[in-house]
């Protein structure tokens, strides 16, 4: 079965929102064995509407819209499509008794504009929607479904999950397919490339292997597809276990979990604490680190020490070392990692200096010059690298070698 996805709104083209509907939408239909074959953006406009609609079914069994189905006139994607299968609105008795009881229950009067909601077409299949007022609207037409749902990210998936895959499933024989990730860390893609090109020579017709980089981190997705579910998964075990013996500590996990949760669950193993001092992240990594729940049970804290005066307050490096070498150094990257875990009482320390820019930077220290120190009871490292001009990208990156460096301090010791 092939698939196409059309997010329909304003907000989409002019960047206001982001589309995470198509992105999960089509991780979802991937794991059915459905093939997505073409993501569309149009307008809040009848013509883009049914011109986007006739392209989708002539490459697509099944055509996925969200978005355009509010109580408001600039949604107009439901009579939209009521006008295209010839339909006429006629009140859904059962929905509108459901919406009545979902406005009571959260202490709201239902008005006139939101009871439209359950005026429906007459020759659709509803799909309910437990969690909003717009409904999934289903048509076959030629051997095609045209599923119509609400662009909230929520209610969309809640129709998806408890309405549309089952129907898929109990209607169709859908194919094996399988995907395993594997996440990379400390390698880039070419890197990678030649370090496991023997490996990726000798997959089976039925294993495609994609690289799929972003700062600091390598996604290697193993896709089975063709063969019967155990064929493919013995398949994907195999060339998975030859991938991690090749790469070592620089695969930190599998299936899209952060490097900073393979980090925490490291710690939390070593029954270990982390402290952080930040100055170039300006508490970047902190907040990745917190990002995870349950990291009090290893992350003591951080100090975003940006001025010198800060890092001889808070952390005690020297004023001699300031003058001498400046901020941005081996020198005092590691008199900061050094002040953390002691002031924060922990076993493991991160420290990071740099040049972020765009402005800032020297002959001597461009703009993107970082020096990094991770340490930990037994063992110090300090690295310096220089990533570029840009501001944002450079502490991305920052954040990503650091966490990357104590990950292997962390997995080889």
């Amino acid at each position: 079965m092939r698939a196409e996805i059309i997010t329909i709104g304003d907000e989409i083209l002019i960047g206001q929102i982001v589309d995470t509907n198509s992105a999960w939408l089509g991780r979802q239909l991937s794991l059915k064995g459905i093939q997505v074959v073409q993501i569309t953006s149009v307008s809040d406009q009848q013509a883009a509407i049914v011109d986007a609609l006739e392209t989708a079914q002539t490459r697509a069994d099944l055509v996925l819209l969200t978005g355009g189905l509010g109580p408001t006139k600039d949604d107009i994607t439901k009579h939209t499509l009521a006008g295209y299968f010839g339909s006429q609105l006629v009140r859904n008795d059962h929905v509108f008794a459901r919406l009545k009881t979902w406005f009571e229950q959260r202490g709201r009067v239902m008005s006139d504009m939101n009871g439209k909601q359950a005026d429906l077409p007459h020759n659709a299949e509803i799909l309910n929607n437990n969690l909003g007022t717009a409904q999934g609207m289903l048509w076959r037409k030629n051997g095609k479904l045209i599923l119509s749902m609400p662009g909230v990210p929520y209610e969309m998936k809640w129709i998806v999950q408890n309405q549309l895959l089952p129907l898929l499933e109990k209607e169709f024989s859908l194919p094996a397919i399988l995907h395993r990730t594997l996440m990379v860390t400390g390698l880039v893609e070419s890197m990678i490339a030649e370090r496991i090109a023997a490996i990726e020579e000798a997959l089976p017709a039925v294993i495609k292997l994609a690289y799929l980089p972003r700062p600091g981190i390598v996604r290697l997705r193993l896709s089975g597809r063709g063969a019967g579910r155990a064929v493919l998964s013995d398949f994907i075990a195999d060339f998975e276990q030859r991938i991690v013996a090749e790469l070592g500590h620089h695969v930190y996990g599998f299936d899209d979990v952060s490097l900073e949760e393979a980090i925490g669950e490291k710690l939390r193993s070593h029954h270990a604490r982390l402290a952080l001092a930040e100055s170039c992240t300006g508490g970047n990594i902190a907040r990745l680190i917190t990002g995870i729940a349950g990291a009090s049970d290893y992350f003591n804290g951080g100090i975003v020490s940006y001025s010198n005066q800060a890092k001889m307050d808070l952390l005690g490096v020297s004023s001699q070392t300031l003058e001498k070498e400046g901020a941005v150094s081996e020198a005092t990257v590691l008199e900061m990692v050094s002040g953390a875990r002691q002031k924060l009482a922990a076993e493991f320390g991160i420290a990071i200096s740099g040049v972020a820019g765009p402005s800032g930077g020297t002959a001597e220290k461009p703009v993107g010059l970082v020096w990094i120190a991770v340490q930990g009871p037994a063992e110090t490292v300090v690295r310096s690298y220089n990533f570029g001009t840009e501001r944002a990208l450079n502490i991305e990156r920052a954040s990503m070698q650091a966490l990357y460096l104590l990950w292997k301090m962390l997995a080889t010791n």
